[in-house]
């Protein structure tokens, strides 16, 4: 008799839909020029950073080109908080902080993250994880902080004339230490921490499509976040998420740009890494 299983195509669900994609993709490239044109700002001693500007047009045009990917990133930022207060306060979503899509830290992420770490050394079961995962949440929360303390300090020196007229100028010196320590850490935060969470783990190495393509197909969903599958089981509503397998262009396409950035941002990693050594 044959396998039913076998017979029938695989199923895939959709986890991030185009709005949030596309912003993404506006997030992940204004970042990495940031980082590009951000990182020969700060290290404008070391050879490479002086090469890498001069590819740019000179250390007035990496300016430009800070400021315009700022801009950018700025507007993502906005985005999604307007988002977020709209689900919140005018559509009443309370699961924007609460629910069990929300990405708000709860107290049962930090028994997940416990119960994790017993699984990594064999002393229990693997945590059924739901539709964020812990260092899902800490990734995000990194991110968002990081935003607004980068962005605040760097609009700070941007326009000095304007905050210069009511804040004492030593403030100034503090944002100018704030943001560049920050954006450093930042930098190596994402080309390290997040770069292995989203794609280098072993089950995802070496790229997850997901952000590309939005889709997970069944297996995935049953065995990487068992617990929002169930409970979506449970709810009956799992048929409202079932969407249509990734094409190969858009497959292809998410390699394609993946795996370019993974390596700008291990290039990027590796000089700021040696240059601090060094400095």
């Amino acid at each position: 008799m044959r396998n039913e299983n076998l017979d029938r195509a695989p199923r895939y669900f959709l986890r991030f839909d185009l709005f949030h994609r596309l912003l993404h993709g506006f997030l992940m490239f204004s970042f990495l020029g940031l980082a590009a044109s951000g990182m020969p700002l700060r290290f404008n001693q070391a050879p490479w950073a002086a090469a890498l500007a001069n590819a740019m047009g000179g250390f007035g045009a990496v300016l430009f080109f800070h400021k315009t990917f700022a801009l950018i990133l700025t507007l993502c930022f906005l985005i999604h908080v307007g988002t977020l207060f709209r689900r919140a306060f005018i559509r009443h979503d309370v699961g924007v902080f609460f629910g069990p899509n929300s990405l708000v830290p709860q107290l049962n992420d930090f028994f997940e993250m416990l119960q994790h770490f017993r699984w990594f050394f064999g002393w229990g079961p693997r945590p059924r994880f739901g539709c964020f995962t812990y260092w899902e949440k800490f990734d995000y929360w990194a991110v968002f902080w990081g935003m607004l303390i980068i962005g605040t300090s760097g609009f700070m020196m941007w326009f000095s004339a304007f905050f210069g007229s009511f804040l004492p100028g030593w403030l100034f010196n503090i944002a100018l230490l704030i943001h560049a320590d920050e954006a450093l850490l930042a930098v190596w935060f994402i080309f390290t921490i997040h770069f292995f969470n989203s794609h280098l783990r072993p089950e995802k190495f070496p790229i997850d499509l997901v952000i590309f393509t939005g889709r997970v197909s069944e297996r995935e969903l049953q065995e990487e976040r068992p617990a929002e599958y169930e409970r979506r089981l449970a709810e009956e509503n799992l048929a409202a998420i079932e969407t249509d397998p990734p094409p190969p262009w858009l497959n292809n396409f998410g390699k394609l740009i993946g795996f370019c950035v993974v390596a700008c941002g291990f290039v990027l990693f590796g000089l700021t890494l040696f240059a601090f050594i060094t400095e």
